[in-house]
């Protein structure tokens, strides 16, 4: 063990860090990056409520009916619901959405 921590550690002090520190300085352009090309997408889609939740709440109780509503209503007033695609919470926003006139996209 003590032989693997030393080799390691060798290992370590032989890395050229000049090119890891560069390299690493570039990834928080790329992250930028994809922070903008987000951004740049739900611009696009216009004001939105995201809706996550428990996947095991099934329909007929009082949190699954709830969610329906609220989705509903929300989307009775132009919002766009986002969540995911599962069961429960999310499966009742979805429905709730569309029963409230939204647009199903993916």
């Amino acid at each position: 063990m003590e032989k693997r921590i030393h080799d390691t550690v060798k290992k370590s002090k032989q890395r050229n860090w000049t090119e890891s520190k560069a390299h690493s300085s570039w990834q928080i352009f790329k992250i930028m990056a994809e922070f903008v090309d987000g951004f740049e997408a739900l611009a696009k889609i216009g004001p939105c409520i995201s809706i996550f939740g428990s996947a095991r709440v099934k329909p007929g109780n009082k949190y699954y009916e709830l969610a329906v509503q609220i989705a509903k209503r929300l989307a009775e007033e132009g919002f766009g619901i986002i969540s995911g695609g599962g069961p429960g919470i999310m499966e009742a926003s979805n429905k709730g959405a569309q029963l409230g006139g939204g647009n199903l996209r993916e």
